[in-house]
């Protein structure tokens, strides 16, 4: 049998193995900073633009999808290297990719009803942050081919949904908290998430719609509280009604099929046994000459 790490996937006081999230090295960390970075720039820059900097996120998006993909790509190499993903992850994060992928159409975009943000909250929990943050991107990347949804948006869309599943992988204790406690909690953050993904996305697009009203506008070159207020006043005459959509359903699936997931992916997680390293033992007696006594054969342990 394969020996497990100590303390990773040993037992608990309840007599059955424990699953942990796929961890995060300091490389995986790095690289996730930076795409963080980066993501930051791309959405604020235009607050910090004057008059003549022509502001349209249609010109910075395909430059923003260049440095994001390899970014992602280094995210989950750093992971790897970091022997915090092995190739049984890399199967699971396509599986979950694919079922968020397939959950989008079902809502069709209809008053923000978007079933697939469940899910990311449900699974960042259970595999982590970085594993969640790519499986957020990975997974829109993948509905907007599906969907026919690939435009200037989408490379913002990535990150906005990769950052949502990595906020789930990072709520507290993931072996301590269960039961009614987890799922309340896992729902209040769906609610204020949604929220504030459709926040961060309304950013993108609020820059560059024009003729909105001088209340809601955005004027380039203005002092950025002016803009901020603007903006908030933007969010609740546009977005509120979507956004409200968006987080009640991810409550109500939270609650309803949040116990049933969280235990397949958990026991997913035990059987797949992410980071145990297997140590070789020979079970055989050995004669004088050192070889293996007919009959044995050498076991895993």
């Amino acid at each position: 049998m394969a020996h497990g790490e100590p303390g990773r996937h040993g037992p608990v006081s309840g007599g059955g193995p424990v699953s942990r999230p796929v961890r995060i090295g300091p490389r995986a960390a790095a690289a996730l900073v930076l795409v963080t970075l980066i993501g930051i720039a791309a959405f604020g820059w235009p607050l910090l633009a004057d008059r003549r900097s022509g502001l349209a996120h249609s010109q910075d998006a395909p430059w923003l999808f260049a440095a994001l993909l390899p970014l992602l790509v280094a995210v989950v190499v750093a992971t790897i290297a970091d022997d915090g993903m092995d190739s049984k992850a890399v199967a699971m994060l396509g599986v979950l990719a694919a079922v968020g992928a397939a959950l989008r159409p079902l809502g069709a975009g209809t008053a923000g009803l978007e079933p697939m943000f469940f899910l990311m909250v449900l699974s960042g929990r259970v595999l982590g942050p970085g594993f969640g943050f790519v499986l957020g991107s990975v997974t829109m990347f993948a509905s907007a081919l599906l969907t026919g949804g690939v435009g200037p948006w989408m490379p913002f869309q990535m990150l906005a949904l990769g950052w949502f599943s990595l906020g789930a992988g990072l709520l507290p204790g993931p072996e301590r908290i269960r039961g009614r406690a987890e799922l309340l909690m896992l729902a209040a953050y769906g609610f204020v998430g949604s929220f504030a993904y459709g926040t961060i996305m309304n950013l993108q697009g609020w820059v560059i719609l024009q003729g909105m009203g001088q209340g809601i506008s955005f004027h380039p070159g203005e002092p950025v509280s002016a803009n901020l207020a603007r903006f908030v006043a933007y969010c609740l005459a546009t977005s509120v009604g979507w956004d409200l959509g968006r987080a009640a359903l991810t409550v109500v699936l939270t609650l309803s099929l949040g116990a049933t997931l969280l235990k397949a992916l958990r026991r997913a997680t035990r059987k797949a046994a992410f980071d145990a390293p297997v140590a070789f033992e020979s079970e055989g007696r050995s004669g004088p000459d050192h070889t293996p006594q007919r009959g044995t054969n050498d076991s895993i342990k």
